[in-house]
Order: structure tokens, then sequence, then C-alpha cells
């Protein structure tokens, strides 16, 4: 049985050792257009790799992902993270888990991470060839026609596609009557060039809630402060949940953040009307509240109108509604977006009604597999876009050796 995998990322090799380890007799191929592979993996993480995320319930699993959550639900019962992290460590990779949930390997190196997968396929016998580029796929009786450059040929029994957001692939699929869902970027962050924020790079505020103005996207957890605008957790969260509807909009919305989480305004003023009291002789300015970093809390402030020397017990009930709005629903006007490191993700790809799930087959085409974010599949940041393309992968690579 010959089996052609195209794409050398994640999901790829991982379909690719699952098919070799599970019918040694099968010749498996990994295709890779570019000159090196893993370079997802080698860059996730800041060099780390963030493998996958400390979730076991497979349930509370596909509340991560934006699109693809119901499909992912069964693939997840049969190969969840717990299974990731058993299937590195029988070979000898130890993840950790950090505070937030992110596992890692022990190292924190991802040269780990491909270390372990380039050698778990070289020893189940899989075959890996780089600068290949396919030019075309085709159905070919009972299998298929994978083109390469120089008129070369190959011919598979199976092929899976785990190229990721190829536009040169989709375009392949389309041909062969699949549905293409429009891609949208999905992890990125804010730009905004409000001066409340200018030469503030590098803050963070650990709990804040951010909305979007005018409808119902909302996320919770850490805002950092950078050069260009926003971004951390809770925008890239935001980010994903709101792909298309923020591409719709050409990233020109206004936000509203709440930098002490979803704390009513209401509850703000109270606890600012206690302070007028309780601390009133000193300067509003000079003592930043909620651990709020101190030149953030200037900042905000300042644009609540309050004179740097303002003393608490100096503040009407307006100036200090103004600061209790400013704390709880600062407004701001984002005006595109940065793709986020070199972690890139893209909704859109192959209908997933396209799909079937028990082995990721085609269901236009018998024999043709697919795997990883070549489908409308992704998660917001946190290991779990891996996550989706090991499952898949060993799911796929399983299925084209039965």
């Amino acid at each position: 049985m010959n089996i052609v995998i195209i794409g050398g990322g994640a999901a790829g090799f991982f379909a690719a050792i699952a098919a070799a380890e599970a019918n040694p007799a099968a010749r498996v191929c990994i295709l890779e257009r570019g000159s090196s592979v893993l370079q997802k993996v080698k860059v996730s993480g800041g060099g780390r790799c963030n493998v996958t995320h400390a979730c076991p319930d497979a349930r509370e699993l596909v509340r991560h992902y934006p699109r693809g959550s119901r499909e992912l639900l069964a693939p997840f019962l049969r190969f969840g993270t717990t299974d990731t992290v058993q299937w590195f460590e029988q070979r000898g990779v130890r993840l950790k888990t950090e505070a937030d949930g992110r596992m890692f390997p022990t190292t924190d190196d991802s040269q780990t991470i491909v270390d372990c997968l380039t050698n778990a396929a070289k020893r189940a016998g899989v075959t890996l060839r780089t600068s290949a580029r396919v030019e075309r796929i085709a159905p070919a009786g009972h299998g298929w026609h994978v083109h390469l450059g120089r008129e070369e040929v190959l011919h598979a029994d199976r092929v899976l596609i785990a190229t990721g957001s190829s536009e040169a692939i989709w375009t392949m699929l389309e041909q062969l009557g699949h549905r293409i869902v429009a891609p949208a970027p999905s992890l990125f962050t804010f730009n905004t060039k409000d001066p409340r924020l200018r030469e503030l790079a590098g803050l963070s505020v650990p709990d804040a809630t951010v909305s979007v103005a005018g409808s119902r996207l909302s996320a919770r957890g850490p805002v950092l402060v950078t050069h260009w605008g926003l971004s951390g957790p809770a925008i890239l969260r935001l980010s994903a949940w709101g792909a298309r509807e923020l591409q719709a909009q050409h990233y020109k919305f206004a936000i509203r953040i709440n930098w002490l989480g979803e704390q009513p305004e209401a509850d703000i003023l109270a606890a600012l009307t206690g302070l007028k009291t309780g601390i009133g002789r000193k300067q509003v300015a000079a003592h930043a509240q909620w651990g709020i970093p101190q030149r953030l809390w200037e900042r905000l402030v300042a644009a609540a109108g309050l004179a740097p020397e303002s003393r608490w017990a100096d503040l009407g009930k307006p100036a200090l509604q103004k600061l209790a709005t400013e704390l709880g629903a600062s407004a701001f006007s984002i005006n595109g977006k940065s793709t986020f490191k070199e972690e890139f993700v893209t909704a859109g790809g192959v209908d997933l009604r396209e799909v079937q799930f028990k082995t990721f087959e085609s269901k236009r085409h018998p024999g043709l597999f697919f795997a990883g974010e070549v489908l409308d599949i992704d998660a917001i940041t946190g290991g779990f876009n891996f996550q989706a393309a090991w499952t898949g992968g060993w799911i796929a690579g399983q299925a084209m050796v039965e």
C-alpha cells in the first residue's frame, strides 16, 4: 500500500507515523514543498512548543474551538490530550503543565518535539521529501496520482492533505469538487494609536474583560499593551471568536475594556466613593488601585479629566463617575490588526460537512483524507490548535491503513 502525505507539519508527521506504525508494510511518504519541515512546531510558544493543553475532558476541550467544536468531540474522545501526553512520553519526551494549563516539553525547547517526530518517522520507515511541490492531485482508478514538477507522478492508494492554510491546495481541492470556506485570520492583535497607551508597551493587566461595541463578542483574561496596540490572551480569544465578524468590518471597530475583570461600573463607583473617605488626603494619580500598573493608572486618571494633583477628598460624584467609566468601560478605536508572533492561525478551509470525522476522510472522494488547518477548524491560543492536528493526524493515519 502506498500512502502519500502532502505537508510536513505537525498533522502530516503525526499521520505518517501513525500509519507506518499501524502497518509496517505500508510505504508512507511525506511531501513537503519547503526546504525544511515542522517549522510551525519550531517557532511555537516562543521556541518552546506549546504541545497541548491540560484539559482531559473532551467536552470541555471542544469549547476552545470557534470552528470545529461539534465535529471534534468524538475524535477527542478517541485521542485526546491525555493520549498526546502518553504518546510523547512513550517516545522519551516528558511534558510539563504551566499555571495557565499550557503544556511544554520539560526541556523548554521546541527542537525536542521536532527531533521526536522526525526520529519516530525515521524509525517507522517513513520517507521524507523536501522541496517537493505538488502541482495537481487526481483520482486514478481506486487510487490517486500526485503530480510533482518535471512531469513526475506518484501513485498513491491513499492521500492525506495536511498543508495548513494553503491557497494553492485549496484551489486544487475546489477543482475536485470540495467546497472551501473562505479564509480569515483567526489569531491576531489589535492596532490602536490611543494616547492613553503611548509608551506603555510591555505593561499588562492580569484580569480584564474586552468587548466589541455593537456585538456580543466578549473575552476575559490578561491584556498586554504593545508598541502597536493591544495583545494578550483576552485579545487573542476575541480575535478567534470574532474572526469572521471583525474581517467583515475590515478590522476597524470599537472596543470597551473593563480593567477590573467583570466588576460592574456601579460597584466600581461605590468602591471609588469609599476611597474618597478612606484615603481622602492622598493624590488620586499617585496611588494605583486594584493592582493596575502605576503608569496605566495615571493615564486612566488623566483620561477621566482629573488633574495630577487631585486628591480623593476633592472629587465630586461626576468626577468619580468619569473615573469609574474609565476603569470599567474604557473605549478604544481599533484601526487594524497584526499577526500574533509567528503563530498565525487561519479560519477557513475544507467545509466540515464534507468530511467523515470517524476517519477524517473526504465524503466526496474515497481515499482522500485531511488533517490540521487545511480544514475549517481553528482554536484559541494555548496548545489547542496543535491538539487538533495530533488528533486528526492520528485518526487519519490509522484509518488509511485499515
